[in-house]
Formats: structure tokens, C-alpha cells, sequence
């Protein structure tokens, strides 16, 4: 009886059967593209933030130019970093790039390699002396793939590395014409020195930053080995040195884009520097250095960079991929005075 009370109270037609509640299509239509939007933009950022392989670094040319192929490798790698899937993700202010941190970490590693060493093609390997005129294409370059990875209009950071490709692409041309002999890379010893020096300290800091993911208290060696060294500000005797927990797979991912950079740079200079590193018998320790390089781009099952306790249950992603980049970088330290030796 009940129930047939509070049916009776509820609205009717004509004919007395209940009223259905109004259909509301536009309502459905708006949820449903809602959910495409959103399976799209997941897509996306999934296929977005795949980090490309490595690639075949080799000679194609019948006689090559000393030069030519670090030269080259160059410019492959800068545009793979800018024609990769979804582009230069870095400076992208919308979704769903905007969403995403570690390609664009991975992407500054990139770049801090690129800019290394066109610095050294401008300063060192282009240049026969400190004071011969270093080289028009070069000058232009470096200061191109040295502006600011984030900038996105005016101008955007795509256009101006894209210009400093251009330039290299025109010294690279100049560098294998014979009837063009302004145009020099000089493999020499001290330049190869010159340029690991400061892909030793880009791994040593990249060593140290993964290292403090858990971390570590460290005696301050600052002014060690200098009898009367001194510093601007006074620094305690023991250090504590710990990456922010929002940070970890920040540094991870720049630490993975600057070793996939360094591999295809360190094989092309094991081709451009060959009589200098047979003369030194230093090819053994460059490959050694590139094999262990090549061991910090396995590929990563895990859906997240996992921080666990060097001897704990979970592992530790940044610890692992800092002991490859440890022993590469101590190889680096054993080259180079296999290069300074007379």
C-alpha cells in the first residue's frame, strides 16, 4: 500500500504512465569526448616519452676526412633531439607535454653534451694554435646551441638549435672539400684532452648527484692537495650531501640523455683520433669506456625510478646507474694520461 502511494504522487502523461527523466545527449557526447581526450592524451604522453635507441655511428664516405664524422654525428644527434617523437618536448607550455619531466630531463643531458663539444670543434679541434682565427661557421654555431633549452617564442628554442645545426652542416661541407682548406679539425692529442676533460667533470658531478639520492655524509676535500689554497667562504669539515626526493629521476633521466649523447661522440672520435690512440695504444681504454657507457642505456621495467636503500629490499635505480657511469669516468681519467704522455 505503501508503495503504491509514492507512485501515485509522481508526475504522469497524459495517458498516466510515468514520466521518464529527460535524455541529455550534449552532457553524454561532452563526457565521452572527455574520455577520448584523455585515452589520446595518455597515448601521447606514453609515445612521447620513449627515449630513442642508439644509433650507427660509421663512416659512408669512400675516402672520409679526418673530422668529418665526429662533425656529422653532431648534427645527427641534435636532430634526433628535435625530430624525435613529439619533437623538442623542453619549452612546451601545453598538454600533454606539459605533464611530462623526464623526456625533457633526458633532453637537457642532450643538449649539455651538445653544447660540450661544440665548444671544443670552435675552440680546440677547428684550430691548429691558441692564436690562429678560429673557424666562421663554428663562431656561429655554438652560440645558437647554447641558448636557452626552455625558451618558446620569440624566438622558440627549436628555431635557433636548428640554425646552429645549419652552420654545422656548412662547416661540414667546407671541412670536405679539398678546395677549401680554411675549413680544419686537427686530431690531435691535446684537443682529444682537452675535450674529455670536460666530459670528466660531467660525469663526475652526474656520479656524484646520483649518488646522493640516499645520502651521504663525505669529508670536504675541497682544498685538498693545495698547501696554501684557499676559498671565498668559509665551508664545514663534513658535508652532507643528499638529492631532493623530487629531484631523483630528474637527475636519473639527464644522466641517461647525456650518456646516450657520449656514445655516439666517443665512437666517432675513436674513427677521427684512430693514429693518435693507436700511437698511445688508448684504443682498448676508449672502447672500454664506451661499453660501459652503453651499459646505462638498458632499458628500464619499472614504471617509476625506484630510491631504495643501497642495501635495502627495493633497488636503487640512481645507485646502479652510477657505478656505470663511475667506471666509465674513472677510464676517462686513465685516457687521458695515456694521453698526456709524450
Amino acid at each position: 500500500m505503501a508503495i503504491q502511494d509514492w507512485k501515485s504522487r509522481l508526475p504522469v502523461n497524459k495517458r498516466g504512465s510515468l514520466l521518464k527523466k529527460p535524455d541529455r545527449p550534449l552532457l553524454r557526447l561532452a563526457l565521452l569526448a572527455f574520455a577520448f581526450a584523455v585515452l589520446i592524451a595518455l597515448g601521447l604522453s606514453w609515445f612521447w616519452s620513449r627515449e630513442p635507441s642508439l644509433m650507427t655511428v660509421a663512416n659512408t664516405s669512400e675516402s672520409p676526412v679526418v673530422g668529418a664524422l665526429t662533425t656529422i654525428t653532431l648534427i645527427k644527434v641534435g636532430e634526433t633531439l628535435l625530430n624525435k617523437p613529439g619533437g623538442y618536448l623542453s619549452n612546451d607550455v601545453f598538454p600533454p607535454s606539459l605533464w611530462l619531466d623526464n623526456i625533457p630531463q633526458w633532453e637537457y643531458g642532450v643538449i649539455i653534451q651538445i653544447r660540450d663539444l661544440s665548444k671544443a670543434l670552435r675552440e680546440a679541434f677547428s684550430r691548429s694554435q691558441s692564436q690562429s682565427q678560429e673557424d666562421k661557421d663554428l663562431s656561429l654555431s655554438e652560440p645558437r646551441l647554447n641558448f636557452d633549452h626552455a625558451n618558446w617564442i620569440m624566438p622558440r628554442t627549436e628555431a635557433e638549435y636548428s640554425k646552429g645545426l645549419e652552420y654545422l652542416r656548412s662547416y661540414h661541407t667546407r671541412l670536405q672539400d679539398a678546395d677549401q682548406q680554411d675549413a680544419q679539425f686537427f686530431a690531435r692529442a691535446d684537443n682529444l684532452n682537452y675535450w674529455l676533460g670536460t666530459v670528466q667533470s660531467r660525469l663526475g658531478s652526474l656520479s656524484q648527484r646520483l649518488g646522493a639520492s640516499v645520502g651521504q655524509k663525505r669529508i670536504n676535500t675541497d682544498l685538498a692537495g693545495g698547501a696554501k689554497a684557499t676559498q671565498s667562504s668559509a665551508s664545514p669539515d663534513e658535508l652532507e650531501i643528499k638529492t631532493s626526493w623530487f629531484e631523483i629521476d630528474d637527475v636519473f633521466y639527464e644522466a641517461r640523455g647525456t650518456t646516450w649523447a657520449l656514445i655516439h661522440f666517443l665512437k666517432a672520435a675513436e674513427v677521427d683520433f684512430e693514429d693518435v690512440l693507436l700511437k698511445k695504444n688508448a684504443q682498448i681504454s676508449l672502447r672500454q669506456i664506451i661499453r660501459e657507457l652503453e651499459a646505462t642505456q638498458t632499458p628500464l621495467f619499472s614504471p617509476m625510478i625506484l630510491n631504495g636503500s643501497g642495501f635495502g629490499m627495493l633497488p636503487n635505480h640512481s645507485l646502479t646507474l652510477a657505478s656505470y657511469i663511475s667506471r666509465a669516468n674513472a677510464a676517462i681519467i686513465d685516457l687521458r694520461e695515456l694521453l698526456d704522455r709524450g
